[in-house]
């Protein structure tokens, strides 16, 4: 397809993956331009649920009669080149399409494409972008990586010219869109099972900020070494955010945090007072995400006082430092970070509520990135007063590194601290259950199925 034009060909489309979080998304957009929409998914979900509830023919399973009769495919990374469904569209010579390629050609049809993107924070700033341009009526269609109380879920379609879209790296996909306007938050050594290494990532950044047209929009991140050299790829207009660097467009100053460990800040732009802003997440990293946040809203003409009530409004994602509940006066939490960046920054989070004793249950997710990151994840991990690991999550690998969960508590166990190996999820209940006192804060940490004993601790 080279023009979203001959999209309007295609009657009837059918989603190989429809439950997937971006999948779903593109399917009610389809939906809602009125094109007659059907797919299947390996297994039922929320996701499939609602999708089902608004009217998409979902099946669970495989469903060749109504492939068959499709007149376009598009299908999910995640689905293997020897699916049955694939291989029946290959075989009747329906047009195919991957994901990140069909989703590229729908940023084109909205002149205000807004991707998200950088290795951590992309969803907490995505649904911050999100909140602010709900609170100025301004009718966003949003695709978020993660789900959002506020929106219902991971979706919402508008009926504007405005798309906030988190714009994910890993295999290059983000280079398909065609963005207005980015928000870079960081550059950090992820996905080298696909990059191979930092300068390869790098480059991939750098190619995306090509994407954007001359009038478009750049946020970067100036306190980032990795991000500071990104503006002269391009003509559009730039701009900064920053803690520690005194010279950004938006820094904030002042910054205190309450007995939730939600900061307060006054922002400055270019130098002079900007807004005094708080947030109800916790986290400085989260004051990091909101500078980029504001600085994106102030350059596309949304009040300030929507602004700062959008970032208030704001609760926070789903698995990004999410309360669970409690059990014997002992607060639950899960959260989806699965790199030694990402654990740093709900430590120090937590570090800023009032609490006894701390204890995350951390679950590896992938054996390459266990691998090329086992120090800096041991490391990170001993910011914790008790440490369980469990089992690596092998998500879209197989184990052919030679490494393992016990690997990371080895390499604690030589800092001098002590870490437990654990890997069946009522082990860890149980033990946690046992040793636990009142006061203290559980934290299951990872990209896989440890979110499953948060639920566990709090209902047995």
């Amino acid at each position: 397809m080279t023009n979203f034009q001959e999209l309007k060909r295609y009657k009837k489309i059918y989603m190989i993956g429809i439950g997937g979080i971006s999948m779903s998304g593109i399917a009610e957009i389809l939906k809602n331009w009125g094109f007659n929409v059907s797919g299947s998914d390996i297994s039922s979900s929320e996701i499939t649920d609602k999708l089902i509830s608004n009217g998409i023919n979902v099946t669970i399973g495989h469903n060749i009669q109504e492939l068959s009769s499709s007149d376009l495919v598009v299908y999910s990374a995640a689905i293997k080149q020897n699916d049955i469904e694939l291989l029946r569209a290959h075989e009747l010579g329906i047009p195919i399409i991957e994901r990140a390629d069909f989703l590229g050609e729908i940023t084109k049809s909205f002149r205000n494409t807004i991707c998200i993107s950088g290795t951590h924070g992309k969803s907490t700033t995505t649904s911050m972008v999100s909140m602010c341009f709900l609170e100025a009526h301004k009718d966003p269609t949003i695709q978020i990586g993660a789900a959002l109380d506020s929106i219902g879920g991971n979706y919402r379609i508008g009926n504007s010219d405005y798309f906030i879209l988190e714009a994910c790296e890993y295999v290059e996909s983000f280079l398909k869109f065609y963005p207005k306007a980015e928000i870079i938050l960081n550059i950090d050594n992820d996905h080298l099972d696909y990059y191979g290494s930092i300068d390869n990532i790098k480059n991939a950044f750098i190619k995306y900020v090509k994407l954007l047209p001359d009038d478009g929009i750049l946020v970067y991140n100036a306190d980032d070494k990795n991000c500071i050299h990104l503006s002269k790829y391009t003509k559009a207009k730039s701009l900064t955010f920053g803690l520690d660097t005194s010279s950004a467009n938006f820094v904030a100053k002042n910054i205190s945090y309450d007995k939730n460990g939600y900061p307060s800040f006054d922002v400055y732009y270019n130098n002079s007072f900007y807004k005094t802003m708080k947030l109800s997440i916790p986290g400085r990293h989260n004051v990091l995400n909101a500078l980029s946040c504001i600085a994106l809203c102030n350059e596309f003409g949304i009040d300030k006082n929507d602004i700062k009530n959008g970032l208030l409004k704001y609760k926070g994602a789903h698995r990004r430092f999410e309360y669970i509940g409690e059990f014997n006066n002992v607060k639950v939490y899960d959260d989806y970070g699965h790199h030694p960046t990402e654990i740093d920054a709900v430590a120090n989070a937590l570090k800023k509520k009032q609490y006894n004793h701390s204890w995350i249950v951390f679950q590896p997710h992938t054996y390459s990135r266990t691998k090329n990151l086992l120090d800096e994840f041991a490391k990170s991990l001993t910011n914790f007063d008790n440490i369980i690991v469990t089992d690596i999550y092998a998500a879209r690998e197989s184990d052919t590194y030679n490494v393992s969960a016990k690997d990371i508590v080895d390499k604690i166990d030589a800092m001098g601290r002590t870490a437990y190996y654990i890997s069946n999820f009522d082990d860890i209940v149980d033990f946690i259950k046992r040793n636990a006192k009142p006061n203290d804060i559980v934290l299951t940490q990872g990209a896989g199925t440890v979110t499953q004993i948060g639920p566990k601790l709090v209902n047995n």
